[in-house]
């Protein structure tokens, strides 16, 4: 999720599902997405994919078995979406995930990316992943190092100015959160 500032609260949407992201969906999903990267800074990317780009994204993470939701409002809409990935290739991370979460930008702070990752939470602890990272682009991106903090992350750590995107440097945010049992057991299978 992307926001600039903290505005003040507003009143959250009524009737909002989160469901699993269908193919349908690809090109709201695109559109959201593109706003952020050509407005924000909670992607480094510079030039908006692709309903191409995105629908491959999407496979991709479908087929390692993780969770792609969309939000959907009463209407049909979609007013977000979020999904987990791989947090790095290499099998000792195999039990740890990466989160990323985009809301519409006309509807943030109103609840959406809250009932996002809560659900993206939930279904990874399901799967039996041990470890979420979020990776935060922005250190001035408030909104999106507080969500997380409210579901249960903690601060890690702040890679400074290592995107250059606007005219400006920009920090990464690190945040993690233990899934499960966490680090406390061995996960099934072993190592």
């Amino acid at each position: 999720m992307d926001t600039q500032a903290i505005s003040p609260p507003v009143a959250p949407l009524p009737a909002i599902r989160i469901r699993p992201s269908a193919e349908g969906d690809i090109g709201a999903i695109a559109a959201i997405y593109g706003h952020h990267v050509l407005h924000g800074t909670g992607s480094f990317e510079t030039e908006p994919p692709g309903e191409e780009e995105m629908r491959r994204r999407r496979a991709d993470i479908l087929a390692r078995g993780l969770p792609y939701l969309v939000a959907e409002g009463e209407d049909g809409t979609i007013l977000g979406y979020a999904y987990a990935s791989a947090y790095r290739p290499r099998a000792a991370y195999r039990n740890t995930v990466e989160n990323s979460v985009y809301v519409r930008h006309d509807i943030v702070g109103r609840g959406v990316g809250r009932l996002l990752l809560a659900e993206l939470i939930a279904q990874c602890e399901a799967l039996g992943a041990r470890q979420m990272v979020a990776v935060v682009g922005d250190s001035a991106n408030l909104a999106s190092v507080r969500l997380h903090e409210a579901l249960g992350f903690r601060l890690v750590g702040t890679l400074r100015s290592v995107g250059r995107k606007h005219g400006r440097w920009l920090d990464t945010v690190l945040l993690q959160r233990p899934l499960g049992e966490g680090d406390q057991t061995d996960p099934a299978g072993g190592e």
